[in-house]
């Protein structure tokens, strides 16, 4: 059975394999880059600008990178990208030897690599329907969130042993290794044409008219709109919690501790992801697999605002993680089947420009809402110290928590409004399998 399997998924499996380790070598540059650069500037602003610069032009220009993607060669596609991203580390690694590297470079080879990422991640994703048989996705799914899990587990621990040892040039070469190993897995494979009689596409439309179709196909199924509109909340709740665990935990932890519950929140993601690439199908309905997991995610942050303890904030970053690789596990493995593989390239590009641009919206509201609103209301003399500071405690921190319990209180209100409306409860029933 399990041969059989792997026969059925074989070039997919390399593929994967290849993208694996090219994900913990772009983790290593991404981090000892990041070190680099606080190192040099002691600037808090300057790092802000390189996450802003690896994030915002692959969101800008996603529709446009969906659209291409349909129109050529998917294996081309992802040769190109992570030959585009390899070109960019070699030009840093150049005038890191040369003496000559200063911010502004970082700031043009991340944007760059960030474009590449835009044409890369659709194709990836896209091109799974291409090479696994329907009744594998959603085991395929949760291999690519284990790639993904076992890099931001790996890649910040490996590159901080290898900054000692080889130093910055040393991390960027091995980088640079790993996207010639991508490069050349996908140099030994083929991949099936994209190309299908159920597809709308017509060859002569514009490219523009293709770059919007892709949110054109969403918008016209509500049950998939509704979806996207739960994983933009979803992204925007992530973005939040991403900028203020940090001050929440430490204002009654050191930082160590700290370390200590996100490693175990990269643990969970892991064996999140292998649980569902193991488990393989997972429930008959995979909405349903979608909700129970997103409803555990919101209850787990809901539970950090109640209580300053280091156990608490171990067990829900723990299982919050845990649930992520199902919930996008799933909701690929849906879309997988439902959109037609020959405008994959176009849908996928817009279900992440869409919600991966919640996330730095949440990055820009987090300290004004943080700082400005709810810290002063839970101060020791705040306007809700005498009642909500007596269940939640006042002061540092506890402004933070009253945010996280608001906010998930709302989320989880919407989520299970969600699933009462029919068309997204039963979308997998209404819309027919396109592969």
């Amino acid at each position: 059975m399990r041969f059989r399997i792997f026969r059925q998924m074989r070039v997919f499996l390399i593929v994967w394999f290849g993208q694996l380790i090219s994900l913990i070598g772009s983790g290593l540059t991404s981090f000892a880059l990041g070190v680099w650069v606080y190192q040099r500037t002691e600037s808090v602003t300057q790092f802000s600008l390189i996450l802003l610069s690896a994030m915002l032009p692959s969101i800008l220009i996603s529709p446009v990178a969906g659209a291409l993607v349909d129109r050529w060669n998917r294996r081309w596609c992802m040769i190109l990208s992570d030959s585009g991203a390899a070109i960019t580390t070699v030009a840093i690694a150049l005038l890191l030897a040369t003496e000559s590297l200063e911010i502004w470079h970082l700031y043009l080879a991340v944007g760059i690599s960030s474009v590449c990422k835009a044409f890369q991640l659709p194709a990836y994703t896209a091109s799974t329907s291409l090479l696994v048989p329907k009744e594998h996705l959603a085991r395929a799914s949760g291999m690519v969130q284990s790639g993904q899990a076992c890099a931001q587990l790996i890649s910040p621990l490996l590159a901080g042993v290898l900054m000692g040892v080889v130093q910055l040039q040393g991390v960027i070469l091995i980088d640079f290794v790993t996207f010639l190993f991508a490069v050349t897995t996908l140099l030994l494979v083929r991949f099936p044409n994209a190309k299908n009689a159920k597809g709308s596409e017509d060859e002569k439309s514009s490219l523009w008219r293709e770059a919007i179709e892709g949110w054109t196909y969403i918008a016209v199924r509500p049950g998939l709109l509704m979806l996207l509109i739960l994983f933009a909340l979803d992204n925007f709740v992530a973005g939040l919690v991403e900028v203020l665990l940090t001050p929440l935990v430490l204002s009654f932890a050191s930082v160590s501790t700290l370390g200590t519950i996100q490693s175990l929140g990269g643990a969970g993601m892991l064996l999140g992801s292998l649980a569902m690439t193991i488990w393989g199908g997972g429930p008959r309905r995979l909405i349903r697999g979608i909700f129970t997991f997103d409803i555990l995610a919101h209850l787990c942050i809901l539970v950090l605002g109640l209580r300053a303890s280091f156990a608490l904030f171990a067990l829900a970053n723990f299982l919050f993680f845990f649930s992520i690789p199902f919930i996008n596990g799933y909701c690929d493995a849906i879309l997988l089947r439902k959109v037609p593989p020959n405008i994959q390239g176009r849908v996928f590009a817009t279900l992440n420009m869409i919600c991966f641009s919640c996330i730095p919206l949440a990055y820009i509201v987090a300290g004004t809402l943080a700082e400005r609103i709810f810290e002063p209301l839970m101060a020791a003399d705040g306007l809700l110290a005498g009642s909500v500071g007596k269940i939640i405690g006042v002061g540092p921190g506890r402004g933070i928590s009253l945010l996280f319990i608001t906010m998930e209180i709302f989320a989880i209100l919407v989520i299970v409004a969600a699933y009462r409306y029919p068309r997204l409860r039963f979308v997998e029933d209404e819309l027919p399998d396109a592969i």
